[in-house]
């Protein structure tokens, strides 16, 4: 009998790409989204043959880890292949490729509702429990992007913000209230397109090989993030929107494929008004850009058209 958590949807608020190259990094829960496992006995309904259909696939997926002797935990395949047959999918309510983790998410799900020896929420407390639950959800995101950090399922799993400080150094973390009154918010704005993770991560992989790109990544792309995100975590909004617009310029100026066509001119414009930053959600190239902005009704004002979603208010 299947039990139906729900697996909330995540955002990485700091440290996309950069945590490639050990740049901090920091991710949360996002609420507003999420998907649950079900059972549909006669699954004439589109979208739950097609969830089942990539279940299926994912399962050949871990059905061959298995007999090669790669699979890093024990799965109850018997269990899961018998859930597929009578017509279980991921009712979901996240978008795809929109870099708010769909795939990570359903990892998420197949891991605590499938793993015979699941590391817990309570066991969490030893670092090393941390990083070995983060590499288990990494090979088993693995099928979805070619390459995974595990980070998106960890945060879905133990639905906590995460701290990354290092490869070898993750730790949950408590976030700053979001303040009611407050007039300053980080923000949503949605490309209304997916984005390709595998391709935007191979192309920033590719551009990694170039000296000077390399640098900037290893040097002020590092310096940028860690320090909003210190700021970010103390409350400190001045040095926090000062690293911020930096942070914004650097991407539009270094990453620009990764920045959606129809954002180009208002990530120019936050930049040039000093209302809003705008910086990537993810891998990019499409799906949602984070906002953040000390005055959100003068950003509605100068995004009017664009629907904005709060997700934080600073």
């Amino acid at each position: 009998m299947i039990k139906d958590p729900l697996y909330y949807a995540k955002i990485l608020l700091f440290g996309e790409y950069g945590i490639i190259e050990d740049s901090m990094g920091l991710s949360i829960p996002y609420h507003f989204y999420k998907g649950k496992l079900l059972k549909s006995e006669d699954n004439k309904d589109g979208a739950h043959r097609e969830s089942n259909q990539s279940l299926q696939e994912y399962f050949q997926f871990l059905k061959h880890s298995y007999e090669s002797g790669n699979l890093p935990c024990e799965l109850d395949l018997v269990s899961l292949e018998n859930d597929l047959k009578n017509g279980l999918y991921f009712d979901s309510s996240i978008p795809q490729g929109f870099g708010v983790g769909s795939s990570g998410a359903l990892v998420a799900a197949i891991y605590d509702q499938y793993c015979k020896n699941k590391i817990e929420e309570k066991d969490i407390q030893h670092g090393e429990n941390l990083l070995k639950l983060k590499g288990i959800l990494a090979f088993l995101e693995g099928f979805f992007h070619g390459k995974s950090s595990g980070l998106d399922p960890l945060i879905c799993y133990l639905n906590l913000p995460v701290l990354i400080k290092s490869k070898s150094d993750v730790g949950t973390v408590v976030m700053p209230g979001s303040k009611e009154d407050a007039q300053g918010a980080i923000f949503l704005l949605n490309s209304g397109a997916p984005g390709k993770t595998q391709g935007m991560v191979s192309l920033f992989l590719q551009k990694l090989k170039e000296d000077g790109f390399r640098n900037l990544v290893r040097t002020q792309l590092k310096k940028y993030n860690d320090e909003c995100i210190k700021a970010f975590l103390k409350g400190d909004t001045k040095p926090l929107f000062e690293n911020l617009k930096e942070l914004s310029k650097l991407f539009l100026e270094n990453f620009r494929p990764m920045i959606p066509d129809k954002f180009e001119a208002l990530w120019r414009k936050g930049i040039e008004t000093n209302a809003y930053y705008l910086k990537l959600c993810g891998s990019g190239g499409g799906g949602f850009v984070l906002g953040f902005t000390q005055d959100i009704e003068k950003a509605r004002h100068l995004l009017k058209g664009e629907k904005i979603q709060v997700i934080h208010q600073l």
